[in-house]
């Protein structure tokens, strides 16, 4: 209340990494920051919370979506993703370029098998 009163609202690193798959999967672009990010939520062990994932793909279109078709879609993505454009996009944001020199579609792949869904 001091100085002045206002609103804020929150949001869980689950919800964010589940906004963060929704952008990857689901938007046609490139955005290396998209890539960057997914891998730092598994590194950090963060869960997708995939009730809100289903909930914003539903604002999109009316697809069912489960957690194995999700991950399938996911691995389709990846696979036909020009991985060295990915890299292009974020390398500028980057303060250590040589942190994605082990980037490629097979990472990715593997990577994103280590999901956890709440």
């Amino acid at each position: 209340m001091q100085p002045f009163s206002f609103y804020t609202r929150c949001i869980v690193l689950s919800d964010l990494f589940a906004g963060k798959m929704h952008a990857l999967q689901w938007k046609n672009r490139v955005k290396g920051r998209d890539w960057y990010d997914m891998e730092w939520y598994i590194r950090q062990g963060i869960p997708l919370h995939f009730g809100h994932l289903q909930e914003r793909v539903k604002q999109l279109t009316d697809l069912e979506l489960t957690r194995e078709y999700f991950s399938e879609l996911l691995q389709e993505k990846i696979a036909t993703t020009d991985i060295n454009a990915v890299r292009s996009d974020v390398i500028p944001f980057l303060n250590n370029p040589s942190e994605t020199e082990i980037w490629s579609n097979e990472y990715f792949q593997q990577i994103s098998k280590m999901i956890r869904f709440v």
